[in-house]
């Protein structure tokens, strides 16, 4: 018998919620070092790069927004852990939320505010609620670009407390989210 299969219901995240959290996982894994690598590829490809970044990025917040509401609706597991370690993981669960909707958004706003609205992996353009603002566009590319530093901070925090849980301290926390 699996570890998963060992462990009661109401000790696991809800099938929608597990499924939502590996995809939004995978997206940005592949969103981020698109965006990261756009400054350093032929211009000939550059637009293609960004089409599948802001794209994906676009999918990101509409699933994000998919698992908050899901989240809402759906009874979380038990957790047995220490105050303050309960605190932490709250604390950083809640700012990877912030975040991966602040990420979306600002990257779509500074994207509009350039002057470029979005063609969704080419298949329609997203009404933009700014349009070109070159007066901001630059403030919107900077926070879009710290808002990805922090996320990968938030990232690093995260998977780090999986290492902890997993192989120091040998519990179930990961099996949770499988």
């Amino acid at each position: 018998m699996s570890s998963t299969q060992n462990l009661a219901a109401d000790q696991r995240y809800a099938g929608r919620l597990r499924l939502l959290h590996w995809l939004i996982a995978g997206l940005v894994l592949a969103t981020w070092p698109l965006g990261l690598m756009i400054g350093f590829v032929k211009d000939d490809v550059k637009l293609d790069f960004y089409l599948i970044h802001e794209s994906l990025g676009f999918l990101v917040l509409w699933l994000m927004l998919l698992r908050i509401g899901t989240r809402l609706t759906s009874q979380a597991p038990l957790v047995d852990a220490p105050p303050l370690e309960k605190a932490a993981a709250t604390a950083v669960h809640g700012l990877l939320y912030v975040f991966l909707i602040v990420m979306p958004v600002s990257g779509f706003l500074a994207t509009n505010a350039h002057g470029f609205p979005l063609q969704w992996f080419g298949l329609f353009t997203v009404w933009s609620p700014i349009g070109k603002s070159p007066d901001i566009a630059f403030a919107l590319s900077a926070f879009h670009e710290w808002s990805a530093w922090i996320l990968l901070g938030l990232f690093a925090l995260h998977f780090a407390a999986v290492i902890f849980h997993h192989v120091v301290r040998r519990d179930r926390t990961l099996y949770r989210i499988l």
